[in-house]
């Protein structure tokens, strides 16, 4: 079995089902199941197709990877699409990956974040049917949402059906953040969502084709197989690192907000054992919590700041049960850390924007608008998001909760 072959990589990765229990609403303690999970369901539609996936380490079948379950199920797979990360998920965040091969099987493994972010036709020539089966975090930036976005369109464009086995958004229990502004998109954001947009990635390849966000408002044909037992109002435990630097679902929590400071001159503690999990800078005062990034291979290759002492703040006191409960991006470290930093005029580079989806948020922040002036600015937009995305959703939504 080919996944044994890195199986000491993902016994690294079994690491988030001891922060919390996976649980629904209610008091109901009915095991949350993923579409990947219920074969019985999906099985009987791929015999005898020829089939790719867009897959990565996070695609399991239970412990096994949807790869060596639909081979060994006798199912033909004749390629796969891998996103950011790569297909085993030890590629560094960014890195541009080149096509390769399956060293086991041969099978042809098309990289969708490197020459190209889109299948074109030649990769889907033959394909009956793409099964998208990856574990998101329901971030705007986190650029698995774009790798769908751009498998939906070469689906359409080449007249190839989608099945999407859906899996649970681990936040997906709140919204928050500005939409974005479509003069910013690029694949760290492509379509006029929130930074926290609250959906599934089933439910979200329901409204990217019914509002007509893919090119030539071009309609994929979608099926999909829904999670059992989920609900918006379900805090998750994810049982594999959806990437390498979200280690735990601490820094899955703290994502949303730290990731904002990858547009800035902050360190987020990549090139430490605890990504997502601190932010600081060599030019904070020197009274703050210090660490000192370094380059490590398959989490951080030459980290901001790599090699000197970073003084800032350490969030690994903090429970999930208290970021459960914030369920909004943290402006406040945001503004605190720009207060700090001595040049103001380097504090931002150009990828925040992109980030933030908008050049708005920066702007407020250099003219001082605090943290609650600047969420209520988002609120016109949240609401009208919220009214499109309630007519897509497939599971019971937070509102229903009190939340």
């Amino acid at each position: 079995m080919r996944w044994n072959i890195i199986g000491s990589i993902l016994a690294t990765f079994f690491l988030f089902a001891n922060c919390h229990g996976q649980t629904v609403p209610a008091g109901s303690e009915a095991k949350i199941v993923s579409g990947a999970d219920q074969t019985a369901l999906y099985f009987p539609e791929l015999k005898g197709k020829s089939l790719g996936i867009v897959a990565n380490h996070s695609s399991l079948v239970g412990n096994v990877h949807l790869l060596d379950t639909l081979l060994n199920a006798g199912m033909k797979v004749t390629r796969i699409f891998c996103p950011e990360h790569g297909f085993r998920g030890t590629e560094d965040a960014g890195k541009s990956l080149d096509d390769s091969k399956d060293p086991v099987t041969g099978i042809p493994i098309v990289s969708l974040n490197g020459k190209k972010v889109k299948p074109d036709s030649s990769d889907l020539e033959g394909i009956d049917l793409v099964i998208y089966d990856i574990q998101d975090v329901g971030v705007r930036f986190y650029t698995y949402i774009s790798t769908l976005h751009y498998i939906m369109e070469a689906c359409a464009q080449n007249n190839v059906p989608l099945l999407i086995l859906d899996r649970p958004d681990p936040n997906g229990f709140y919204i928050d953040g500005p939409l974005l502004d479509t003069a910013y998109a690029s694949f760290v954001g492509i379509d006029p969502v929130p930074l926290v947009y609250g959906m599934t990635p089933a439910e979200y390849a329901r409204m990217i084709n019914s509002e007509g966000w893919l090119k030539d408002s071009l309609k994929c044909a979608i099926s999909y197989i829904t999670c059992k037992n989920y609900t918006h109002s379900s805090y998750y435990a994810l049982s594999v690192r959806p990437s390498p630097n979200l280690q735990n679902m601490r820094a899955v929590y703290l994502y949303p907000t730290l990731g904002l400071f990858e547009g800035t001159a902050i360190n987020i503690g990549r090139g430490t054992s605890f990504p997502f999990e601190v932010f600081g800078s060599p030019d904070f005062p020197d009274t703050l919590m210090k660490y000192t990034p370094v380059s490590m291979k398959g989490t951080s290759l030459h980290p901001k700041h790599e090699g000197q002492n970073c003084y800032g703040f350490d969030l690994r006191n903090m429970s999930t049960t208290r970021l459960q409960n914030m369920k909004k991006i943290n402006l406040e470290w945001i503004i605190e850390a720009y207060n700090l930093y001595p040049d103001k005029e380097r504090f931002f580079n150009n990828f925040f924007r992109n980030l933030a989806g908008n050049v708005d948020l920066q702007q407020k922040i250099i003219a001082g608008w605090t943290a609650d002036q600047i969420r209520r600015s988002w609120s016109d937009g949240i609401n009208r998001y919220k009214k499109i995305r309630i007519k897509y959703l497939l599971y019971p939504d937070f509102n229903e909760y009190n939340q």
